[in-house]
């Protein structure tokens, strides 16, 4: 995706003018040459070699290109670029109902979730706090907000399943977690930002609603990225019965509108560690306004020497 660029000095921008200048002069030039038996055709032989019509052409769009981009460069291009915040607490809040043991995800959904969640913990700049938050019918900070990696990978390891879904529950216990965060030496009276990752596949079936806990979240300034997990043909046995266990979407998008955040949904394992990609870079960066001059400088550099080994190339075959 080709980046939108803004500039410093638009106006700048007019001297692509002499750009285009140029590459018409030139086509008007190489068109008498095809023709042949005129003056121009004799002198511009004595300059471009008529059998190498390629090496000339590469040569000329080369120069051409490195001008065009020298001068966006001369005006100072910016574009948004993801730049990596300094500080921030990401709470991970990993459903543990006993629909969880769906083995609609190989291996089972539960053992999905736990590689896919300690890759995204992994992925998180160093200096951010991540904790962990379990819930079923109940719920448990597993993992106060710490920089300590390999102890939350440890918690999330030991992850046990119980019954029930309480949604609403464990986004209330979550926001108790992000209070927990330790505060920042140098603006110790300055909250960090805060995020909560939630996975989920199952509905709320006991505690406070979830709607109302994503607008507590919303009111304290913290979106629920929301992550509906599973396909709708997944089921457990419960005392030999087969019961089905879909995923609901509806809950899981309102929860994530209401909050701020955004839902995404999960129906594999490559899907999930595509999802958490993602939300590593939403939460992990801010896309800030920079100038890439540099990058339209580092191009026609780039291109320029195409062109000079192409004329080079034709000089060598020179009388």
């Amino acid at each position: 995706m080709i980046p939108m660029l803004s500039f410093l000095h638009p106006g700048r921008l007019w001297l692509l003018l002499i750009v285009a200048g140029v590459a018409i002069l030139y086509l008007v030039l190489a068109s008498r040459l095809r023709t042949g038996g005129s003056r121009v055709r004799t002198r511009l032989d004595l300059v471009i070699p008529r059998d190498s019509p390629l090496k000339r052409h590469l040569s000329v769009v080369s120069s051409l290109l490195a001008m065009s981009s020298l001068v966006v460069a001369f005006a100072q291009p910016t574009a948004l670029t993801p730049v990596p915040r300094e500080r921030a607490t990401v709470v991970v809040t990993i459903d543990v109902s006993r629909s969880m043991r769906s083995q609609d995800v190989s291996p089972s959904r539960i053992e999905a979730a736990q590689q896919a969640a300690k890759e995204f913990v992994d992925m998180l700049p160093e200096t951010f706090n991540v904790a962990l938050v379990t819930f079923s019918g109940t719920t448990s900070i597993m993992a106060a907000p710490t920089l300590d990696r390999g102890a939350v990978k440890r918690a999330i390891d030991s992850l046990e399943l119980a019954p029930a879904t309480a949604i609403g529950e464990g986004i209330y216990t979550s926001l108790d977690a992000l209070l927990l965060a330790p505060p920042d030496p140098d603006h110790p009276d300055d909250p960090a930002p805060g995020a909560i990752i939630l996975l989920s596949d199952g509905y709320t079936n006991i505690g406070r609603d979830s709607a109302t806990a994503a607008q507590a979240a919303k009111d304290q300034g913290v979106p629920v990225y929301t992550i509906a997990y599973g396909t709708p043909g997944g089921y457990v046995y419960e005392e030999g019965v087969r019961v089905p266990v879909p995923v609901n979407h509806a809950e899981l998008a309102r929860v994530a509108q209401i909050s701020g955040g955004k839902k995404y949904a999960a129906e594999s394992v490559s899907d999930l560690r595509g999802v958490y990609e993602t939300l590593a870079r939403s939460v992990g960066y801010d896309e800030m306004e920079t100038e890439v001059t540099d990058r339209f400088a580092l191009l026609a550099l780039a291109l320029s020497v195409i062109a000079g080994l192409g004329v080079i190339s034709l000089a060598a075959r020179w009388p």
